[in-house]
């Protein structure tokens, strides 16, 4: 049977998705590589066993293994998107902004035999920051699981959700400072920011904040499904998305999407929900105020879209098929 070694510094939800249908055709040895502390000489011996190395991400967990598969002449796929294509230098965000961070993940990337990305604006990204042609980058969507069934009802007052890391990047890139702030404009709405504060970003959201907006801090997937679930709104007013998983979650749950015009958001949401073009607070609560009107034919349809744009077996159609491309 092929041997891949999977290579990835996070445990998440959906490089756990990948490499659950990876290993329904193929033999995966798992290297999780959370620090940036490496053993040359093991890398070297599992690149060596292994038929195809697949990488999440050109950061410097996967610089050596993807060298190493280049210089024994090994195949190696390298999913790329987000941090890592990225440059905004306006709040500070991507490794394509230049310095040692660049040099790795480009290196990286230009050794891979082959690079997937999430979106086709990643694809364009690639192709503008970092110099490699589009026809190079295989698009493969995210495939989303079904933990929610039959859509449930929404309460009363409405809700507006938006999940993610609470820091200092993310006030801006993932529009936290935004969210909190159009709170104001809406006291007739509860506003949850679900996420764990890894810095001092949380306690200036705070001092932001209205009675309306709770922040939960580091929740439980199970909790977390149902914040979803409990949702009418989900707002990503961020200023670059690779994909948007939260997103795409949350319409699965029946929550009408509002998002910023940018990134791949737009790819996500299709014509569903109200889309911004900035996350100014005023055009936010606006635009969640139209969202809450939309009723249950939107929540509908929003799900549906991500059932049939966004499934697990389209994602493993797509994985297995480069991987066996590269064989």
């Amino acid at each position: 049977m092929t041997r891949v070694l999977f290579v990835h510094n996070l445990e998440s939800s959906f490089i756990e998705i990948d490499r659950r249908l990876l290993e329904q055709r193929f033999d995966v040895e798992d290297w999780y590589q959370p620090r940036p502390i490496a053993n040359p000489l093991a890398i070297l011996r599992a690149v060596a066993r292994c038929d195809v190395v697949v990488g999440w991400w050109a950061h410097w967990h996967t610089f050596l293994p993807i060298t190493f598969a280049w210089l024994l002449r090994k195949p190696s796929l390298l999913i790329v998107g987000g941090f890592d294509i990225a440059s905004i230098p306006e709040i500070g965000y991507g490794h394509q902004r230049g310095g040692v961070r660049k040099w790795i993940s480009r290196w990286t990337m230009h050794r891979a035999r082959r690079l997937a990305t999430n979106s086709y604006y990643s694809q364009g990204e690639v192709e503008r920051n970092v110099g490699i042609s589009a026809d190079r980058v295989a698009v493969m969507h995210h495939g989303l699981p079904d933990p929610f069934g039959e859509l449930p009802a929404k309460p009363s007052p409405p809700v507006a959700l938006t999940v993610g890391i609470v820091d200092r990047v993310n006030l801006e890139r993932k529009g936290h400072r935004p969210f909190v702030e159009a709170a104001a404009r809406l006291p007739g709405f509860s506003f949850v920011l679900a996420g764990r504060s890894i810095d001092d970003a949380a306690d200036e959201l705070r001092a932001r904040s209205t009675d309306n907006v709770e922040l939960t801090g580091w929740i439980e997937d199970d909790e977390l499904l149902q914040r979803y679930r409990q949702a009418a709104v989900y707002v990503q007013a961020s200023q670059h998305e690779g994909f948007g998983m939260s997103v795409a979650e949350a319409m699965l749950a029946g929550a009408i999407p509002v998002v910023t015009a940018v990134g791949a958001l737009p790819e996500v949401v299709g014509d569903l929900g109200v889309q911004v073009r900035d996350a100014d607070p005023d055009r936010l609560a606006a635009a969640i105020a139209a969202a809450a009107e939309m009723g249950p034919e939107a929540a509908a349809a929003a799900r549906e879209r991500i059932l049939r744009e966004f499934s697990l077996e389209q994602r493993g159609r797509s994985i297995c098929a480069l991987v066996d491309g590269l064989l």
